[in-house]
């Protein structure tokens, strides 16, 4: 653990138009920001004006550019950088595949239940996206005090995990929605989460719950609700 103190924002990416389609986007080009997630990034920018961040850290993937874009234009002294630990997960050949497919694989309840032990075919295991997303947390407290990384459900869910001492196992226990803000308390005593899938910036777009009972697909991050 560093010697220094930091609180870092952990940003998911808006809302994409592979969220729109229920597809399970990983690293496949071209994946912009919905209509939605364009709304959601200027409430974002708002919200991240508040913060005052002093650096900000994105997954070098599309959506996630976009959705820092109008924070980045009305605050260009605030330093970026892209950085690959922070990109998504790479699920092989899932890529660009629909999840109500992907859902009736037999790995599906595996990664459901003990992601740990999983490899997506041709693509990376959730231990391996672990290591390299909180290698780059480690770094990130070393670059200030306020610091925002904008990145994926599920490598936010594996950062929040390892902070709090949970092993990757315990991944799917987490709901990270598009938009959402996460904050972590870093230093050399230890790790506080300050907030977990704060989405109250966005309330103006908000237009139903989730209801009791009914659950979410978690990989990936989810869609949200609106």
């Amino acid at each position: 653990m560093p010697d220094s103190h930091a609180v870092i924002y952990l940003v998911r990416h808006a809302h994409s138009t592979a969220n729109a389609a229920n597809i399970l986007a990983g690293r496949t080009p071209g994946i912009a920001l919905s209509v939605r997630g364009r709304a959601e990034s200027e409430l974002l920018a708002k919200r991240l004006h508040q913060l005052d961040p002093a650096v900000v850290l994105s997954s070098p993937l599309q959506r996630c550019l976009e959705t820092i874009a109008p924070f980045k234009s009305a605050h260009p002294n605030v330093v970026y950088k892209k950085d690959p630990r922070f990109q998504e997960m790479d699920y092989g050949t899932w890529s660009g595949k629909k999840l109500k497919y992907l859902s009736a694989l037999r790995l599906w309840n595996q990664i459901q239940s003990n992601p740990a032990s999983v490899r997506f075919p041709e693509g990376e295991s959730f231990l391996e996206m672990s290591a390299r997303s909180n290698s780059g947390i480690l770094d990130a407290v070393n670059l200030g005090k306020s610091v925002v990384v904008v990145s994926h459900g599920d490598v936010i869910k594996s950062i929040i995990s390892h902070q709090i001492g949970m092993s990757v196992a315990n991944l799917q226990k987490f709901i990270v929605d598009p938009a959402s803000i996460s904050t972590i308390s870093i230093s050399g005593t230890g790790s506080l989460i300050l907030s977990l899938n704060d989405t109250s910036h966005l309330a103006s777009m908000r237009t139903s719950k989730v209801k009791p009972g009914r659950t979410r697909n978690t990989l990936g991050g989810g869609s949200g609700v609106v």
